[in-house]
């Protein structure tokens, strides 16, 4: 059974210590596994992949991470769900992290769907994508660590977040494309009603 918290705005050190002992309690059997959505004061976190030439201007903390990926903006108005789940026993053996990560976009593409916006996957690309008057641009992204069978870190969807934040940064990466939000496509959705969103869409 997962057990579902939230959270308002949390420091991330601090969510990160709560996570991390979160995940070794599950990996004890003392602990439910858990999915936690929270908001995030505005901070750039590096990933395993990230490269020094992707961080533009550091106008905000900057946090080293281990979770896959490269460079990513968290901040009010973006949801992050941290999502600790015992893969071992998820998938009876040994947790197949491709088909973990295909479940966690389809997760965003049906929550995405709830809300009246298509979102799409990428070939090559990381993330959750949306077709834009300006062009594809990102919308939610993925960044997932496994430690002993225990998955944690997780996934963040921008809601209404300052996109302006982003440009201190290469996101994930990529270049050649921009971000976008809810609430840049028109979508007037609180994160009330993006979480209703999120658990009914729960693939888990």
């Amino acid at each position: 059974m997962v057990e579902w918290r939230t959270s308002g705005l949390t420091d991330y050190a601090t969510g990160v210590a709560q996570m991390e002992r979160q995940v070794a309690a599950i990996r004890a059997g003392e602990a439910e596994e858990q999915v936690w959505l929270l908001e995030h004061p505005p901070l750039y976190t590096a990933g395993t992949s990230a490269r020094t030439e992707d961080l533009l201007n550091p106008r905000f903390p900057v946090h080293a991470t281990g979770r896959g990926g490269q460079y990513t903006y968290h901040g009010p108005g973006q949801r992050v769900a941290y999502v600790m789940l015992d893969l071992k026993q998820r998938y009876q053996g040994t947790p197949d992290l491709r088909h973990f990560v295909w479940t966690l976009e389809d997760w965003l593409i049906r929550t995405l769907a709830a809300l009246g916006v298509q979102g799409e996957r990428r070939e090559g690309r990381i993330g959750i994508w949306v077709t834009t008057p300006a062009g594809e641009a990102k919308i939610a992204a993925l960044g997932i660590r496994v430690r002993q069978g225990v998955s944690y870190h997780g996934i963040s969807l921008n809601v209404s977040p300052d996109l302006s934040h982003f440009q201190g940064i290469v996101p994930c990466g990529i270049r050649e494309y921009g971000v976008s939000s809810l609430a840049a496509l028109g979508v007037d959705a609180g994160m009330a009603e993006v979480d209703a969103a999120l658990k009914a869409a729960w693939p888990f």
